[in-house]
């Protein structure tokens, strides 16, 4: 069957059904002339006549019945698959791959995986833990979940929250170590960065200039639980306070603007129905942080 045929057919069933031309351009929503001329063109196609003309109507000729059947088939499978691509973006079921850095998966966005399951038990989550940004336009994921300054045009982004970042130590740390430092940090010890770039990232070592640094680790999530564990300081984001209580700010030390947060999808999948669900959950779960603070 060639290829533009398939443009005709529900043309041709249409005729066959109604039995004229205007009663199946009514019955299909379309004009008169358009559904004259498709016919034509398929009996044109073909080499022979599909349809009997008379004042009674068009009656299907013994190519026409030969013809019905396959057509009736082709239509039943055309429906078919729309229903089942229809069906799989409209159902809450299904695997979404969702990439995150290891400093927000552990305590911030697992338990709101554990409650997103609760409540849409036929959607699964496939977590990559990367500090690496996987690329959506490539397939390498469907959702993910970004620190950022800013995006990238060609993806659809929703902004979450803004990082307000702090100096943060242990209560311990505090009341243990801070009480006998010199004004500006002598005794006391950053945990920054890998010494290969910015030891903070671009962020000022004030009011602390003559802290050691002493520890230097890339992974964010070690990094705050080394500072939970009483080993130092550090920078990291306030929102961090609702979830690690042991954190306290350094005194005397200021907040700054850090980068955003973002969920990131293709946008061919935002109107599938589990991605859908899964992104407006995350994005509510993870604004409720702030309000928290």
């Amino acid at each position: 069957m060639r290829t533009f045929d398939w443009e005709l057919l529900p043309h041709f069933l249409a005729v066959a059904r109604a039995g004229s031309l205007r009663a199946a351009a009514q019955l299909i929503g379309a004009n008169y002339g358009t559904i004259n001329r498709n016919i034509q063109t398929l009996e044109a196609s073909y080499g022979v006549r599909l349809f009997h003309r008379s004042r009674r109507g068009f009656t299907l000729t013994e190519f026409g019945e030969a013809l019905l059947p396959m057509a009736e088939a082709a239509e039943r499978e055309v429906i078919a698959a729309r229903k089942h691509v229809e069906g799989l973006d409209r159902s809450e079921t299904g695997k979404i791959r969702f990439s995150l850095t290891p400093t927000l998966a552990y305590d911030i966005v697992a338990p709101m995986i554990t409650r997103f399951s609760d409540r849409y038990p036929e959607i699964d989550i496939e977590l990559r833990l990367t500090t690496e940004v996987e690329s959506i336009l490539n397939d390498e994921t469907d959702v993910s979940l970004r620190a950022a300054r800013d995006v990238a045009d060609d993806v659809v982004a929703q902004k979450v929250l803004q990082f307000d970042l702090g100096v943060y130590a242990s209560k311990e740390y505090l009341e243990q170590v801070v009480p006998h430092a010199g004004l500006d940090g002598e005794g006391l010890t950053w945990i920054g960065l890998p010494a290969s770039g910015a030891a903070f990232g671009g962020l000022s070592a004030e009011p602390f200039p003559n802290a050691t640094i002493r520890h230097e680790v890339a992974d964010g999530y070690m990094r705050t639980r080394l500072v939970t564990l009483g080993l130092g300081m550090a920078h990291m984001p306030v929102l961090f306070e609702t979830v690690f209580p042991n954190l306290r700010r350094m005194p005397g030390t200021a907040l700054t603007s850090g980068p955003s947060l973002w969920i990131l999808l293709h946008s061919d999948l935002r109107k599938t129905v589990r991605v859908r669900r899964f992104v407006d959950f995350l994005a509510k779960e993870l604004r409720s942080l702030r309000k928290q603070r």
